[in-house]
Parts: C-alpha cells; sequence; structure tokens
C-alpha cells in the first residue's frame, strides 16, 4: 500500500491538491468519505486539536475508531492536523505525547504547529516530530508563518493583513526551515486565513480570501517539497487553481463543512439531516470547487 507521502508527492507531481477534510464532529466522517467514494476521488480525513478542545471532535482516538469503521485506504487516508506548540490562546501545550499517540494507533501523517515560536525554536520543535512520525513511516506536516484566524477576538480587515504581507511565510526562512527539519509538507501563509473558531464570529461567512501567487511560486522553488493551504474554504476560485499550479498539493476544508453541519443541525436537530448535508457539500466541492472527481485512478493507477 503506498504510502501518503508518497500519494502527496505524486499530487505535486501531477499538478493536484489533495483535499483534506477536517470532522469537528465525529458524525461527519461517514458521509465525507461516502462522498469521497462516490466521487471516485481521494481525500485525507483530518482532526485539529482546537476540534476537539473546542468542538465535538472528543479526541484523537474517537476519531481514528470512528474513522476505522468505515476506511478505504484507496480513496481515504487519517491525518492528525494542527498540534501546537503553543496555541491559539497562547498557552503551551505539551505536543509531544499527542502525536506519539496518534503515531501508536496509526495516524498516518501528522502535524506539528510551531508558527507561532521563533524560527530556531519552531525548527527544533518541527525536528522532533520529524523524528517521531518517520521511525513510524508517517508523513510530518509543519507550518512556517502566520495563517491568522483562529485567535480570539475579529480579524483586522482583510485587505489590511493582504496588502501589508502580515504573517506571510518568509522565503529565506522557508528554505532554511525544509532543509533544516526534513519535513514532509510546509504549511504556509500567503494570503490564506483560518475560519473564526469562537464566539459571535463562528458562524460568520469568511472573507473572500485572494493568494499570493508569485510569492507562492517562490516559495515552492526554494522548498521543494508539497506546499499546504490551510483556510482553504472562501478563498477565491482562481486563485485557489493557479495555486495548484504554483505547488499547493494539499488543501484543508473546515470551516465550510462544519458550518453546514451545524446549520442543518440547528434546523432539525437531526444527525441524519446533518450527515446529509454534509455528504451533499462535500461531493459539491470535490466535483466542482475543487475539481478532483475520478482522481483516485490518476493516483493509484
Amino acid at each position: 500500500m503506498e504510502k501518503v507521502s508518497e500519494i502527496i508527492n505524486k499530487a505535486r507531481k501531477m499538478n493536484i491538491a489533495i483535499p483534506a477534510f477536517n470532522v469537528p464532529y465525529l458524525p461527519m466522517i461517514e458521509p465525507i468519505i461516502q462522498a469521497v467514494i462516490d466521487e471516485d476521488s481521494f481525500s485525507l480525513i483530518e482532526v485539529a486539536r482546537v476540534e476537539w478542545m473546542k468542538m465535538g471532535a472528543k479526541g484523537p482516538r474517537e476519531v481514528y475508531e470512528e474513522f476505522i469503521k468505515w476506511e478505504k485506504p484507496n480513496y481515504v487516508r487519517l491525518h492528525l492536523d494542527h498540534v501546537p506548540v503553543i496555541d491559539e490562546d497562547n498557552k503551551r501545550v505539551d505536543y509531544l505525547p499527542i502525536i506519539k499517540e496518534a503515531l501508536e494507533m496509526g495516524y498516518e501523517s501528522v502535524m506539528v504547529d510551531g508558527s507561532r515560536l521563533d524560527l530556531e525554536a519552531n525548527i527544533q520543535a518541527t525536528r522532533r516530530v520529524v523524528e517521531l512520525a518517520h521511525k513510524k513511516d508517517a508523513a510530518c506536516e509543519a507550518e512556517l508563518g502566520a495563517v491568522m484566524g483562529h485567535e480570539p477576538g475579529p480579524l483586522p480587515p482583510y485587505e489590511e493583513i493582504f496588502a501589508s504581507g502580515k504573517g506571510f511565510t518568509d522565503v529565506k526562512e522557508a528554505e532554511i526551515f525544509v532543509a533544516q527539519t526534513n519535513c514532509d509538507w510546509l504549511s504556509v501563509a500567503i494570503g490564506n486565513i483560518h475560519g473564526a473558531i469562537s464566539g459571535a464570529l463562528r458562524n460568520k461567512k469568511k472573507p473572500e480570501a485572494r493568494l499570493d501567487i508569485k510569492h507562492l511560486s517562490r516559495l515552492s522553488e526554494v522548498t521543494r517539497i508539497p506546499l499546504v493551504l490551510h483556510g482553504g474554504s472562501g478563498i477565491a476560485r482562481e486563485y485557489y487553481l493557479e495555486a495548484v499550479k504554483n505547488g499547493i498539493s494539499k488543501v484543508n476544508v473546515g470551516t465550510e463543512l462544519r458550518q453546514t453541519y451545524e446549520a442543518a443541525l440547528q434546523e432539525d436537530n437531526s444527525i441524519a439531516k446533518a450527515q446529509d448535508a454534509v455528504y451533499n457539500h462535500t461531493r459539491n466541492l470535490i466535483s466542482g470547487y475543487y475539481n478532483v472527481s475520478g482522481i483516485q485512478k490518476k493516483i493509484f493507477g
């Protein structure tokens, strides 16, 4: 069976971005997997620490146990998203035991997020996780730069973020970071933002983000590894398509499906109807916006 690192590398060579669907609620797992299968696509199912701390994912073990009920390795694999060294509330996280446990369970890839550290500390934290992951034949994703949105309170105006390049991944630092950590994938900040996760902003539509494609192209050139686009919901589609041509090989999708599930559940108080809504929306994203229907044969053919 091909390793997930090999699959993402293959996607990079083919100018395909693999969607990675976040599951902040356990009942979302089954309909997302079924949608991927029915679209003859391939994706990662993933959960971030914030989704079991502040939402309904419960924890990495619960997600794993639900995932293996429905898994089909030729269509979906399991990824541990955002385990921060310093979290969105600026608190230190004991991140290594979380990642170790996930790898022992069978997660095929993990993400350590040291983006709130300085460069050297981020390198050191990431290198520790790379060593753990590679011993388990798993892939390690890291982040450099600041993909904003999970912090408490409102974001600065989006145009201000984009025009200033605030938090954008530095090209020279990215070259150094990848060389010194040997990470498999790198999450970059190029204008993308996360959806808000707390307070009154949680159900609000995200600002339509743009991407600095020239900056992305430089990052791809110096790192020479698959790059990851976090905050994949709400980006203007023409920018997304250009990003895939310029090094983005994995795209995280969270806000759209979370809000779909929450809205349907609030309307009918029916998990089954909320699952149907997630299934339909996932199929629409796969076949429409992300245009990855039928890639299963390309990946494994």
